[in-house]
Formats: structure tokens, sequence, C-alpha cells
């Protein structure tokens, strides 16, 4: 990216952003804000944290005399309103957003406490990394990323254009959407999916080497955010409760219904039971945004890649010379053995294409979905 691209990106963030909280999402943000060159000064009650957050390059470390035109509350869940409110009352020129995965109780803590509430904007980049901290933190994870931003009726314009200018600048995509509907929203999409990954990968804690020694890509996928740091989740999900149990108690009662299925598969209906299960998870994938937030789906073609420096690169490389654009990729690597398998989403009419072309070039195609 040139100088005057990033001065273009950076122009609708301003002045200096103050970041309480130089954890995984606060020294995020700060590392984007200052590679476009904005002045971010990050505050944390922990010396060592915010240090690691600076040695970084995440900001510099804030002063007493500093007069942000927006500050960033990037704390954990129990403390956020606590640190809401008195930013706004130190700030009283600035726009306060914070950016915890829980909107509506911080909200009511805060009307609670008969705070003037003008200046905040509740706002939730859904970005983040199984590990957590300054050094897991990077500018990139909320590129492309949905940022939901929590307006009123109250919300001054030119307040919910910081905020919005803020995701913009980092590369995310502004979604107004109220503290209510959020809550309702994450805990279908994002807080309830945690559980069922831990509830899964629990099970493997007992389970004998052999069995373990059989995983696939599919249980990593699917067990993949059970390595999140479990006491930010209790917090998370304290938050959150009434939303979550809502979607915990339908998705129990589906279990129930496809286990009763499966004690007794020769009653009738209980194959068909299993079978409407499997079909309503195909209509709901179907339903995710694909890249780029797009709802149209792609093809998948498996290609099998030596385990050795350079091929995968090549791999691209080929592809690129056959005008096949490359939608998603994704590695699985096959245990006790010397190569890997690189699953490549394209577009319907590249398919073939791709696929004849690679083997042309010697190339071993493992599957493929036509």
């Amino acid at each position: 990216m040139t100088d005057t691209s990033r001065a273009q990106r950076a122009a609708r963030t301003s002045g200096t952003v103050r970041i309480v909280g130089a954890g995984l999402l606060g020294s995020s943000i700060g590392h984007a804000l200052v590679a476009l060159g904005v002045d971010v000064a990050l505050a944390d009650t922990s010396p060592a944290q915010l240090r690691l957050a600076i040695d970084y390059g995440a900001g510099r470390a804030a002063r007493a005399d500093d007069t942000p035109r927006l500050v960033v509350v990037a704390v954990p869940p129990d403390v956020v309103a606590d640190v809401i409110a008195r930013e706004l009352a130190a700030h009283p020129d600035a726009v306060v957003t914070d950016v915890a995965s829980v909107k509506l109780q911080p909200l009511r803590d805060l009307e609670a406490r008969g705070i003037d509430l003008t200046h905040y904007i509740g706002s939730h980049p859904l970005a983040g990394r199984e590990r957590g901290g300054a050094i897991a933190a990077r500018a990139d994870i909320f590129i492309g990323r949905p940022w939901v931003v929590c307006r009123d009726a109250e919300t001054p314009a030119s307040d919910l254009a910081v905020v919005e200018g803020l995701a913009l600048d980092l590369g995310a995509t502004p979604v107004e959407m109220g503290p209510e509907e959020h809550d309702r929203s994450v805990a279908l999409v994002s807080h309830v999916p945690q559980i069922v990954a831990s509830l899964l990968a629990g099970r493997f804690t007992d389970a004998p080497d052999s069995s373990l020694g059989l995983a696939g890509q599919g249980v990593r996928d699917t067990t993949r955010i059970a390595a999140s740091a479990p006491e930010l989740w209790v917090q998370i999900l304290d938050a959150n409760a009434a939303p979550v149990v809502d979607v915990l108690d339908a998705l129990a009662a589906d279990l129930a219904q496809v286990a009763d299925a499966l004690r007794a598969p020769d009653v009738p209906g209980a194959r068909r039971t299993v079978a409407d299960t499997i079909r309503r998870g195909n209509d709901g994938v179907e339903r995710l945004p694909g890249k780029h937030g797009q709802n149209r789906r792609f093809e998948q073609l498996v290609v099998m890649v030596d385990d050795t420096p350079g091929q995968l690169g090549r791999l691209f490389g080929e592809l690129g010379e056959l005008d096949v654009n490359v939608e998603d990729l994704r590695l699985e690597h096959s245990p006790g053995a010397q190569f890997g398998l690189a699953e490549i989403s394209l577009t319907p009419t590249a398919l073939r294409r791709a696929a004849e072309g690679l083997v042309a070039r010697g190339w071993k195609i493992a599957s493929m979905n036509d």
C-alpha cells in the first residue's frame, strides 16, 4: 500500500485516539491506526501488558494532557461499564465507544447510574483470535469483518461518523443494530458455537490416542475455537446469559430428538428425522455469507500438495496462469504422510478449467464437486 493510499484511508480518523485496554482487540486497533499515521495513546491497568503493546508498536503511553477525539474501551466485560463511565467523565469532548461482545448489560448499567450517554456509542467488531493479549494482536483482523454500531435516537450524526469512520479505517464493515438485537445475534453465531465447540472438544480429554489419531480437518474446524480463554468466556456468557440459554434450550431439544431417533432407527420416521436434521444444516450453511459478504456459493477442488518448500506457491502460480481466481483456501495435513490437501474454493465456471489444467501440469486431484 502506498503512503498516499494510507493517508486517504486514515483521513476518516483524526486527532488522538485513546485506547483503554492493550489486549488483543485494543492492541490490534492500535496497530492498524498507527500504520495509518494516527496518534494512538494506550492505557492499561497492567503495566506489563501496556509496555508489551508499546514495544510491539501498537501506540504510545497515554499522557495526562492528551485530548482525544475518540476513546476506545477494550477491557473485559465485567469492568466495561465502569471504564466507560470513567472515560466519559474524564474526556467530555470525546466520543467514547467500546468493543465488548455484549452490548445490553453495560448499557443498562450505565443508564441505571444516570450517566449522560450522549457521546457514548456501543460497538463490537466481530473479529478475534483464539489467543489473547498484546502479543497476539494483528492489524488485519478486522478486514472484511462486520463491526456492529449501536446508535440511538440521541446519537449525534457527527459522533456516529467518528465510530463508523474507525471501523472503515480498519477495513471493517459498519452494521447498525440495536443492543438487544446484537446480543441475540451473537448468542446464535458466536456464543453458543463457543459452548458447542468446548463441549465437543471436552470429550477428547479421556479419549484413547488411537481415536484422536483419526481426527481429520472436519473435527479440527468444528473445535478450533475451543482453545479460547475460559476466564474471558465466563464473563461474556454471564453478561449474555438469557439469549444464550434460549438457543441452548432449542439446541438441546434438537439433540434429544436426534438421539431418540438413533436409539430406535427402525421406528417409522426415525431415519427421516436424521435426514431432515442434516438437510436443515445444509440449508443453514447456505445462508451464511461467503467471501466479501456474498451469498453465492463456490465449488471445491482438493489438490494433493507435497510437503516440500515452494509447492503451495507453485500451485497458486499455476492457477494464476490458468486465469483461475482462488476464492478461499483450506489446508489439511495428512498424519504420517509427506503431503497435504489443499481444498480450494472456486467459482463453478472455473472448476473444470482448473482441474484439467492442473492435471496437465502434473498435479494430483484428490476430489472435486462437479
